[in-house]
Formats: structure tokens, sequence, C-alpha cells
């Protein structure tokens, strides 16, 4: 029997084959449904357990700063290793990373939910970061790869983030549920079939992306860089019940400092046989991919950080119960799960910074108006909700053009580290706002005062954002090898 045209002629995971999901037996839109449901869980993960955050600290008797590490826990090694990701995709293929990716996060799920203390919670969610940061690169990387023409890429990726989306909208009512109904264990087990589900359908859709077996660890830069962030949220952490002055403070910061001088100084060195950067400094020469990654953070500290104090807010200040909090949370996760599409067909026709900016614009004012609905009554109840559906809106249409802004600023063959790149940054915010506006909640007079004040800094923030994104995002050209 003759081989159709249309089927590629390197067999699905050989060295070397790039034509990712080509041919009849490799259905495009299956393949970016199970990369998806990968990321899925990475965000779903991420909104359950803020809902369930009042459960654990119940149940383990847990307070405020032990909290704010069950959730970055999670966000702080997924930051760290998301750039170590990216090379891993780059060096072994992304198929295969993947795949080991959600392998690992459906496991370590499982034991999660065996969890009998605060500290081990802490360790097994800094565990299922690793995990994660393993799935997010990959996955971009394999669409990257899938979708070589510009404005099919930026369709593709408009798909894949609205289908992510759907997580965001699902965390807060999953986890309210399981909470309320069964007990927090219950948040960890979902993974476990959303994993399996993911790995039928990725490895019967998905190729090998290409492969470039000269990309080395960089084990120094990784060192660093997990040092550096851990330290950064240590300190900012402890600021909120030891004070800004405290010579663990202190000494947390200039851990920091030193240890960020260290990556830089690591990252600058060429690439040799024995060391390749895991960041190229030379990537940053694009405008737009700098402005990207600056933008990228400022979205997941306001997003994080509001999640994280609004949830206190509504559970502990206005008695809501779990799955109360997670309705109340609604609007702003709704638009993420369909406007994304429409999001990719407009930067496909019109380029992102049009679509980025308005984003920005959007969330800033959806926060700041968080500032005056602190309290129970109805007018703020509606108020709160408006402003948390300009957020989600805004969030739907800034984060698939960052997305495509930085795919299309790198070269192809750094895919996969242009996209760690942009993630980690995400992460990295979604850690600093976390510890900020815990630390701002933590020493406040209330919990509605210390919600006011952090709404307010993630707002003037977001709008800063606006003009740096307006500004340098979408006006080059890609940047060369």
């Amino acid at each position: 029997m003759a081989i159709p045209a249309t089927r590629p002629s390197t067999p699905a995971g050989a060295p070397g084959s790039s034509d990712v999901g080509a041919g009849p037996a490799r259905s495009h839109r299956g393949l970016l449904v199970g990369l998806a449901l990968g990321y899925f869980m990475v965000l779903m993960d991420t909104t359950i357990v803020t809902v369930a955050l009042p459960g654990i600290g119940e149940s383990l008797s847990a307070g405020l700063s032990s909290l704010q590490w069950v959730s970055n826990g999670y966000t702080l090694t997924f930051a760290a290793f998301l750039l170590t990701a990216g090379t891993l995709s780059d060096r072994f293929g992304g198929r295969r990373v993947f795949l080991v990716g959600l392998w690992t996060f459906g496991l370590i799920s499982g034991v999660s939910a065996l969890a009998n203390s605060v500290e081990l919670l802490v360790v097994l969610r800094g565990l299922l970061g690793i995990s994660g940061a393993l799935l997010l690169p990959t996955s971009l990387a394999i669409v990257a790869n899938t979708f070589s023409d510009p404005a099919a890429r930026a369709k593709a990726l408009g798909s894949w983030a609205a289908i992510t989306g759907v997580a965001l909208a699902a965390g807060p009512l999953v986890g309210g549920v399981l909470t309320d109904a069964i007990g927090w264990r219950a948040i960890f087990l979902v993974n476990i079939p959303i994993a399996l589900l993911s790995i039928v359908i990725t490895t019967k859709n998905a190729g090998e992306t290409r492969r470039n077996a000269a990309r080395g660890l960089d084990l120094p830069g990784q060192l660093t860089a997990i040092v550096a962030l851990a330290a950064l949220t240590f300190g900012l952490i402890q600021a909120g019940t030891a004070g800004w002055t405290a010579p663990e403070v202190l000494g947390s910061f200039a851990a920091f400092v030193v240890a960020m001088g260290l990556f830089i100084a690591v990252e600058r060195r060429e690439a040799t046989e024995r060391h390749t950067p895991m960041l190229p400094l030379k990537l940053f020469r694009s405008g737009t991919f700098s402005a990207a990654l600056f933008a990228g953070l400022l979205i997941n500290f306001a997003l994080s950080g509001v999640l994280f104090t609004l949830s206190l807010l509504f559970q502990q200040g206005r008695g809501y119960s779990a799955f109360l909090a997670g309705l109340a949370f609604l609007p702003l996760t709704l638009p993420t799960a369909f406007n994304p599409i429409f999001t990719g067909r407009l930067v496909a026709r019109i380029g992102p910074r049009k679509p980025a900016t308005a984003g920005f614009v959007l969330m800033g004012v959806g926060t700041l108006i968080q500032a005056g609905t602190t309290s129970d009554s109805a007018v703020s109840v509606a108020v709160s909700s408006f402003g948390l559906l300009l957020l989600g809106f805004g969030i739907s249409y800034a984060m698939p053009s960052l997305v495509v802004s930085v795919m299309g600023s790198v070269p192809r063959e750094l895919s996969g580290i242009g996209s760690g790149a942009l993630n980690s940054a995400r992460q990295t915010g979604a850690v600093v706002g976390v510890a900020i506006l815990g630390s701002i909640l933590n020493g406040a007079s209330s919990i509605e005062t210390g919600t006011k004040v952090g709404v307010i800094v993630s707002g003037v923030l977001l709008l800063i954002g606006a003009v740096v994104v307006f500004g340098f995002v979408g006006r080059e050209q890609k940047t060369t090898a």
C-alpha cells in the first residue's frame, strides 16, 4: 500500500524529526488538547491550593507565614527550574521531557495528599514545582515547532491559552467543592486522572521536537538562581513578622544580591563545550524580549498576590465557605477560559503590542477597584465582582500577546529557553507577589486594611506595566542567533 504523501518519513520520536504533528495520524487539535491538559494541572493546582489554604491551616495548625510557604514552595521551584527545563527540552526533545513531567507530577500529587505536617507539605509542593516546570516550556516548544507559520502559531497559542485558561475557572470551584465535601487532601488527588489523560493523548499525537545535543546543563547558573530566589522569598516573608530591619531579613536580602551577581556573572560567560548558559544574556538585546519578561513578572505578581489576599479576605473576613470563595472568583477566571482564542486571532492580525497594552490597563483598573470593596455590603461585593471581571479580561488579552511576543523575538532553536524565561519571570512575580502582599497583610491592623494596601500596590504596578509594554513590545525584528 502506498504511503500517503502527508505522512512524515521520519518515525514519530526519531532523532531529528521536527515536523511535529504532521500527517493525518497526528491531529493538531488533539495535540493542543494533550499539551494544554498538562499545563491545566499546573494552573489548577495553584488556584485550588489558594482556595484551600484556610482549610490547610486549620488542619495542619499552620499560621499565615506557613501558608505563604505552602503557596510559594510550589511557585519558587517552578520559577527556578523553568530555565533548566527549557534547556532540557532543547537538548533531549520536548515530547520526552513533557512526558517525564506528567508522570512525576501525578505521582507527587498522590503523595501530597498523605502529608501530615505543613513542613512536609511545603517540601512536596517544592517537588511538584519542579515537575510542573518540565511541562510548560516543553509544551510551548512543541507548539512552536509544529506551527511554523506566524499567523497559525498565534492562533494555536491562543487556543492553547484558552484551554489552559479553563484551569483558572475550574480551580477555585473544584477546590472549593472538594475542600468542603471531602477535605483539602482531595485537591491533590484530582491531578492524577488529568495527568494520565494527558499522557495518553500526548503519546498518541506528539512527535519529537528538534534536539540540540550540544546544549549542556548550566549547574552553576541553576544553583545561583535557586539561592537568589529562595533568599528573596525568605526575606520578604520574614519581614512581615520580624520586621524589615531584622538580622535574618537583612541577611536574606544580602544573600539575594550576592547570588544574583554570581548568576549574572555565570550567564555572561560565552558558551563552551563544558558550559552552556541556561539564559543567554544576548536575548536581552531585544527590547521586546526584555519588556515581555518584565511584564510577565508584573502579571503574576498581581494575580497571585490578589488571589492570596482575597481568598483570605473572603473566608476569614467575610466568613465565606471554600465553595463560596471559589464562586466569588468566577468573574476573574471565566474570561481566561474563552477570550484567549479571540486574542490569538487579534494578535495574528494586528500584532501583540496593542492587545497587551489594553490588557494591562484593564488589569490595573480592575485591581485598583478592589481597594474600595473590602466591606461585606451588597454594593461592595458587586463592584468587586466587576473589578475582578476587568482583571480577568485583562489577563486574557495580555498573556497570549506576551507569549507570541517572546516566541517571535528569539531564534527558533532557542524557543524552549525563550518560553522558559518568560514563565520563569511570571512565576518569580508570583513568588514575590505572595511574599510582599502576605507581608503587608501580616503587618496590617486588619485583613481589610492589608487587602486595601496590597491591591493598590498591585494596581499601580500593572499600570506601569502598560507603559512598558506600549513602549517596547513588538517594535523590532527577531533576535539573531
